[in-house]
């Protein structure tokens, strides 16, 4: 998977639901995505975005080659747009204490890096097991032009993966007959949907992990990570 910025809750099942996790970090990277932005509540209404400004953003980088413009500044921008709920989340100064963990074990610019680190923290924090690699320090031995469907068979390969698991909304880009012909079983995550209370803020579904943090213990958010059906291509087909 590509390496978002303290994404959504869906994500961490998907991390659950795995034994190894790859850093999809070797392809053209996407400007104003999810790798360098997420989604909270705003302090009066709806969401905003917390954004990691790049130096460098652009179609014609790879993802392993986007690099922070300040990371000082945006965790500073980053902490303050978090300060709203300081008052109103139970889980607020747990949260901080995290996140400052991620920036501050930050040793260079690197937005892969940066990311991984948050992916971490979170999963330590849920106590559920991620071990991961970065495709990009693997060197792995790929062809230079894939589709998108292609590129997790011929890493699976390589690596000797026997499954693949992947969120049940990128299902159409795959091809099963080719993965069974390689010997790779093909699944789909399904996350059931976390609904919380957020207090005198309006709920809004899909945001990133932080606000879920915010406002559930470890625990109540470990078992909803849990809450994931795997299922195979031809069972989502017929469904």
């Amino acid at each position: 998977m590509q390496p978002y910025f303290f994404p959504y809750l869906g994500h961490f099942s998907l991390i659950a639901a795995v034994d190894e996790w790859i850093v999809f970090d070797i392809t053209q990277y996407t400007p104003r995505s999810w790798m360098n932005r997420n989604r909270i509540l705003h302090p009066t209404t709806g969401w905003q975005y917390l954004t990691v400004p790049l130096s460098n953003s652009s179609i014609s980088i790879k993802t392993n080659e986007a690099r922070i413009l300040n990371l000082a500044k945006a965790k500073a921008n980053i902490v303050g747009k978090i300060t709203h709920y300081k008052k109103r989340a139970p889980y607020f100064d747990a949260v901080m204490a995290l996140l400052n963990d991620v920036f501050d074990s930050a040793i260079d610019d690197s937005l892969v890096h940066l990311n991984v680190l948050g992916l971490s923290a979170v999963a330590r924090y849920l106590e559920i097991p991620f071990k991961y690699h970065i495709c990009s320090e693997l060197n792995l031995l790929l062809p230079e032009k894939m589709g998108p469907g292609e590129w997790a068979l011929d890493i699976c390969s390589l690596l000797g993966a026997t499954t693949y698991v992947n969120p049940a909304g990128g299902q159409d880009i795959f091809d099963p007959t080719a993965f069974d012909q390689r010997g790779v079983s093909l699944q789909f995550a399904h996350s059931a949907e976390f609904i919380y209370n957020t207090s005198s803020y309006q709920y809004e579904p899909n945001l990133s992990i932080l606000d879920v943090l915010m406002w559930n213990p470890p625990s109540v958010v470990a078992e909803a990570v849990q809450n994931v059906m795997l299922a195979g291509h031809n069972d989502i087909a017929g469904s």
